[in-house]
């Protein structure tokens, strides 16, 4: 694990640290609690921190309580308060600041081992309750909740008008392969289809038999080139039945991209609209929308 460890103290930091890398773990150690507060906000592969109640320039309590607020659904982050003080008051101070655990400071090897490895558990049990959270169970892709999650962070950026391009692909004619072949070759497609865009840009299925692939370094000719790609690659694709035949299918895309003063909404509604035109042409192609924003840079 990833942990980061605060104190004033240079001799502890070394002795925490010679106690936890040899098993493994990956230790930044800070004397500056504001300095450690910055590493936790850019680098949220950080799974533990581990502080004394005295440090400075903000206190222990400030600081497990600031980095209790850097934590949200998306990243575990188990908090150790640490002190040479141990008493009733101080234990419920630093639990009420959002510590997890309190451990005396210099901590036993066996005992600093013992209370990292519960932490590692329950840092494993909420990975596992995100990953849930946000997946859809049959194709592995982002749920329509995660998606819209991560599209809205991508577009926060300054410089995503004009770069920033959607595609909502559809499966054609998906009742009638449950129709003819049953759920099971409808599953198939639809994992089938999940393959192939899951490693294009910030991906989910929305639902049914429609997915979505969002570009956030990609302007509406590279997003059309790849539904393009996309379309012949889906066309190509053949699966076995139970009763030994074949399916085959197509697919049809919508392409948009994001424009200024643009809304997530928007820019998928504008793809929703062009898929739809897809299908109504005729299925199995790409339509770009032409009803797009501006695209110059924002003032």
């Amino acid at each position: 694990m990833q942990i980061v460890i605060v104190d004033p103290s240079r001799v502890v930091l070394r002795i925490i640290t010679d106690l936890l890398e040899p098993r493994g773990h990956t230790i930044h150690a800070f004397t500056d609690s504001d300095a450690a507060l910055g590493f936790l906000s850019r680098t949220d592969t950080v799974r533990v921190l581990i502080t004394s109640l005295e440090v400075r320039p903000r206190c222990g309590l400030e600081l497990c309580w600031s980095a209790r607020l850097l934590g949200d659904a998306r990243r575990p982050l188990h908090v150790i308060m640490m002190s040479s003080v141990r008493d009733v008051r101080t234990l419920a101070e630093a639990l009420d600041s959002g510590a997890d655990d309190f451990i005396e400071k210099p901590p036993g090897a066996e005992e600093l081992y013992a209370r990292l490895r519960a932490a590692e558990r329950l840092a494993n049990m909420q990975d596992e309750l995100i990953r849930l959270a946000e997946t859809d169970p049959l194709t592995g892709l982002f749920n329509r909740r995660a998606f819209f999650g991560r599209v809205r962070n991508a577009v926060a950026r300054p410089d995503s008008v004009g770069q920033l391009s959607a595609i909502l692909v559809d499966i054609d004619h998906f009742k009638r392969i449950n129709d003819e072949h049953g759920h099971d070759a409808g599953d198939a497609a639809i994992e089938a289809i999940s393959d192939l865009i899951r490693p294009r840009g910030i991906v989910g299925r929305l639902g049914g038999e429609e997915f979505a692939v969002v570009l956030p370094d990609g302007d509406l000719e590279a997003a059309r080139v790849l539904a393009g790609r996309l379309r012949l690659h889906a066309k190509a694709l053949r699966m076995e039945t139970a009763k030994g035949g074949q399916v085959r299918f197509t697919c049809s895309f919508g392409v948009s991209t994001w424009g200024a003063d643009d809304t997530v909404e928007a820019l998928l509604k504008r793809a929703d609209v062009a898929l739809y035109q897809a299908k109504t042409q005729g299925r199995d192609r790409v339509v770009v929308s032409t009803d797009a924003p501006a695209l110059a840079q924002a003032s």
